[in-house]
């Protein structure tokens, strides 16, 4: 990916929270938990779970507040970036 104005490179933290795919996938790194088993928890199958880290689809809105708290992130952050990302992140 690259900045507006020039061809240099984003910063891979610039890359990763620009999206909510990439926050969803910061969050988990950020608790230490696999694919495998944040999906489960969550209730769904692990390729829709890399789907949303992916950037191919979205958790519909009534699965954002449980994304959230399994993350152990604020909700704002997940959906657009604002506020406190997760923790040992960056």
């Amino acid at each position: 990916m690259y900045t507006n104005d020039t061809l240099m490179p984003l910063a891979a933290t610039e890359i990763r929270e620009d999206t909510i795919a990439g926050r969803i996938s910061l969050a988990r790194d950020a608790i230490s938990m696999t694919v495998e088993q944040v999906s489960s928890v969550v209730g769904v199958t692990p390729e829709t779970w890399n789907n949303w880290e992916n950037d191919r689809s979205e958790p519909r809105a009534n699965r954002l507040d449980m994304l959230a708290r399994v993350l152990q992130i604020n909700i704002a952050w997940l959906i657009d970036g604002q506020g406190k990302g997760p923790r040992g992140a960056g």
